[in-house]
């Protein structure tokens, strides 16, 4: 059985980010059967899933497994198993969304649920008076037309009226986005198009964009927003929108990453007229209106027009694409990796993933998978070794699902302008710090007494205080050149260790 790894301590500088990129260890592995040898097995792709995917190889390192995993990008990961580069792909987007919507074919592949994750919409802006906003709410419509470029200035109408009548300065907006191809932009723009089609689409037609699939990459239309800033990876989005570089900017990144840079979080309004943040009780409240395809694909519709007054709507799964052994059931897999050890060390990664790996996905960002969509890893496990599928339960899975819970730290705060009645224009309620009638959580779970709380308008943030502290571990790579000569050096080191060995023996 697997067990989380608390006793790293994270680390935010890129300089590491090549360390997690390998994962060495040969111990003995219980689960395997004794006819089976362990395999090293190489992934790549999303980003949206790299802050789960860290727990989950470092947990993976201490059994013994050998995982790699580079995120790259979901597109460069499906393209990447496609072409037999990678034994998996990490991703949001499907096969379909690629220019090459064929490219897993010869190979198959199936899709397995692996963590419900969110978007959050990140900024950075200040009041009239210069003080930091870290209250912000948008609507799922005014979110659109920012990220369209129909809402170009911060004191527009449409945020001062869905903030109390803030009037903030008129500052252009700089929208921050990913460059090159991404999966994260697929199921954010997928996002804007549901919910607010007719300002979508013709945005979409203007720019050359398709709306029969979902858009994967903006950069070869840079102006979708009079002044933009595009960022290859997940990390440098929240840290420029984070820093004194990103004032006035606003941008689209995962939930994760917001609370490892402890930059602000838009509050959402979601279909019942709610504002919400991306933590994980609302992550898995959205995701109650999913559905799947019969490839276990996602149909993410419901999730963003959900009426759950807890709703998180720019929610969605990651999936994990492997190999798998013909079926009647899934005309997409092909057929079983050709060598077992592959297919055994996945198998075992996989049903951790399934119960233990979901235990501290709330303390991360992220939600941890329904019990049916557990018991979908289960049976794609089945898929991939020819041998029937384990019957889950809270008997014999950790996932706190099973329980009913969403773990530790999944619970949100209180709105922070609940009970306000207006704002004005930057001053702060009533020309102070205090929003009369408001309550936030006050660390311990609880709303603080109506009345006597300080409102982030002006200074004070004491309701930012329930976030709770991200998992600590091992730091990821970023998809940069670095990481990928690191990642080569790394494993170079036993090869070369075993040349000097062999020439002092000859010697």
């Amino acid at each position: 059985m697997f067990r989380s790894v608390s006793r790293f301590t994270f680390r935010r500088s890129l300089r590491v980010s090549a360390v997690l990129a390998v994962v060495v260890g040969l111990g003995a592995l219980a689960a395997l059967p004794a006819s089976a040898a362990p395999a090293r097995v190489n992934g790549q792709g999303s980003s949206y899933v790299a802050l789960a995917m860290q727990q989950w190889v470092a947990d993976a390192q201490t059994q013994g497994l050998q995982v790699n995993y580079l995120p790259t990008g979901s597109p460069a990961g499906l393209t990447s198993f496609g072409q037999s580069l990678a034994d998996f792909a990490g991703t949001e987007a499907e096969f379909s969304a690629l220019g090459t919507p064929t490219a897993g074919d010869s190979r198959g592949y199936q899709y397995i649920p692996s963590v419900a994750g969110a978007i959050s919409v990140m900024y950075n802006v200040r009041d009239t008076a210069g003080r930091e906003v870290d209250y912000l709410h948008l609507s799922r419509r005014t979110v659109a037309r920012i990220f369209t470029g129909d809402i170009t200035n911060w004191n527009d109408p449409a945020i001062s009226a869905e903030n109390k009548g803030l009037v903030l300065p008129d500052k252009a907006i700089t929208v921050v986005y990913r460059g090159g191809q991404s999966g994260t932009t697929g199921l954010f723009y997928d996002f804007v198009q549901v919910v607010a089609p007719d300002i979508f689409n013709p945005w979409a037609a203007k720019n050359g964009f398709p709306t029969t699939v979902r858009i994967i990459q903006l950069d070869s239309s840079p102006k979708f927003a009079p002044k933009t800033q595009a960022f290859q990876g997940s990390d440098q989005i929240a840290q420029f929108v984070g820093s004194g570089q990103g004032e006035w900017s606003i941008g689209y990144d995962e939930f994760g990453y917001a609370k490892t840079y402890e930059v602000n979080s838009a509050w959402i309004e979601n279909g019942s007229g709610q504002w919400v943040l991306p933590y994980a009780q609302n992550i898995s409240a959205a995701l109650e209106g999913a559905t799947l395809r019969p490839d276990l694909s996602q149909e993410l519709s419901g999730v963003y027009n959900s009426m759950d007054p807890l709703a998180y709507p720019i929610s969605a799964y990651s999936y994990i694409v492997t190999q798998c052994v013909e079926s009647a059931d899934r005309p997409t897999c092909k057929g079983a990796y050709s060598n077992p050890g592959v297919t055994e060390t996945l198998a075992t990664w996989l049903r951790y993933i399934a119960c233990d790996g979901q235990t501290n996905m709330a303390r991360i960002g992220y939600s941890p998978l329904p019990p049916n969509l557990s018991q979908e890893v289960a049976n794609s496990i089945a898929r991939l070794t020819g041998q029937p599928a384990e019957q889950l339960s809270a008997g014999n899975c950790a996932n706190p699902r099973f329980s009913g819970s969403v773990g530790d730290g999944g619970g949100p705060p209180v709105d922070p302008l609940a009970g306000v009645t207006s704002i004005g224009a930057g001053a702060g309620p009533a020309g102070s710090n205090t929003a009369d009638g408001a309550a936030v959580a006050d660390g311990t779970g609880t709303a603080a007494k109506a009345g006597s709380v300080k409102s982030s308008g002006g200074g004070s943030s004491d309701w930012r205080k329930a976030v709770p502290v991200a998992y600590t571990g091992p730091s990821i790579p970023t998809s940069s050149t670095f990481a990928l000569l690191a990642l080569l050096a790394i494993m170079a080191v036993p090869i070369g260790a075993g040349i000097l060995r062999s020439r002092r023996r000859n010697d």
